[in-house]
């Protein structure tokens, strides 16, 4: 179980890097409110969300560090309840 929360963390750190990636590769105007990518921003970084929502900046480091941490804990409690599932048959 200990692999596949890594797992889930380390798929959260691949998706903030590839959204750090484009957004060093597009032009200047991306990653702004205008840009309709920041929809799925927002879906897959929650940092995001909240940093938009609560008017703060957050670096890209640490975004980084948030983005594997939040997706751990959506891993620990999937694979929890797919273990609980698993033994409840």
């Amino acid at each position: 179980m200990k692999y596949r929360i890594a797992m889930w963390a380390g798929a959260g750190f691949l998706i903030a890097v590839g959204w750090a990636l484009y957004a060093f590769a597009t032009t200047p105007p991306a990653m702004t409110f205008g840009d309709p990518m920041m929809v799925l921003v927002e879906l897959t970084c929650p940092i995001v969300f909240a940093g938009n929502h609560f008017h703060f900046g957050i670096s890209l480091y640490w975004s980084l560090v948030a983005n594997a941490a939040t997706y751990a804990l959506l891993g620990l409690m999937v694979e929890s309840m797919r273990h609980r599932l698993h033994h409840a048959r």
